[in-house]
């Protein structure tokens, strides 16, 4: 079987929530790259329309389009999912990827933060990925199922808070969800996995990442010596959403550099 029947998209439609920007555009231009029709929605109409235009300007085989999409309410996922339904009367690939974080030392973390980031990381996730089932179903079928793909982090499966509580907790039932979600989907021919990704640049992740310094310092603390690039997160989401990805559900696929197995210095290092 050749590479590009493996990883081939062409005519089929993707929504990359939170799409605009860090991992969702790198999301994006992976799935255009191999000729997916990507549906971009973010809060920023401005932004979603910016980076769809950016992609089709690249030449690939695949096309983009931008428009605004809110899932931290109950109101805005109900107007995203009328929107898809109007784009499309069927959805290959969702990729849950809009997200949000909040970050306070511990002792000072405001419960209103709480609330806010697991609305939007998991309330917001389930729910328009139940909205959307009709499209998933109608996409899929037993030889090349449908696809979710959610967004988690290597802080959902490892001890790392960082200041970021409830992200890191939103993040571990993100991992939990995609499995009991990939286990009561099988049966209708969709597949649910999950990426976990270290550090990458992002709007989120500015703070560490913008400033090429900082992500010096911060990339050699990661085991393989750097952050992310958008050839990761691309090339996983063609592996996850092509036909050679068709047998996989239920995974938490790390993107982070070995962060996931990290488990501290040797115990007995001292003994050596």
């Amino acid at each position: 079987m050749t590479p590009d029947i493996l990883f081939d998209l062409t005519g089929k439609t993707a929504l990359v929530t939170g799409g605009a920007t860090g991992i969702g555009k790198m999301a994006a231009q992976g799935l255009v790259a191999v000729g997916a029709r990507v549906l971009i929605a973010s809060r920023k109409e401005a932004a979603c329309q910016a980076a769809a235009d950016e992609l089709n300007r690249q030449g690939y085989p695949g096309k983009a389009e931008g428009f605004a999409g809110d899932v931290s309410t109950e109101e805005g996922i109900a107007e995203l999912t009328a929107e898809v339904n109007r784009r499309t009367d069927r959805l290959f690939i969702l990729m849950n990827n809009a997200g949000t974080s909040w970050g306070q030392p511990l002792g000072d973390f405001p419960y209103h933060a709480w609330e806010r980031v697991m609305r939007v990381n998991v309330t917001g996730l389930f729910q328009l990925t139940q909205s959307l089932l009709p499209l998933l179903e109608a996409a899929a079928n037993n030889a090349n199922p449908a696809r979710v793909v959610n967004v988690g982090s290597v802080m959902g499966e490892t001890a790392h808070g960082d200041r970021a509580y409830s992200y890191a907790a939103s993040k571990a039932a993100v991992h939990h969800l995609t499995r009991i979600l990939a286990k009561e989907l099988a049966a209708r021919h969709i597949t649910v996995n999950a990426l976990a990704p270290g550090p990458f640049v992002s709007n989120m992740t500015a703070f560490a990442t913008a400033d090429e310094d900082v992500r010096s310092r911060v990339g050699a603390q990661v085991p393989l010596g750097r952050v992310g690039q958008p050839g990761d997160i691309a090339a996983a989401m063609q592996y996850l959403c092509g036909y050679g990805g068709s047998y996989v559900t239920g995974a938490i696929l790390p993107i982070s550099g070995g962060i996931n197995v990290e488990t501290g210095p040797d115990l007995f290092q001292e003994a050596y």
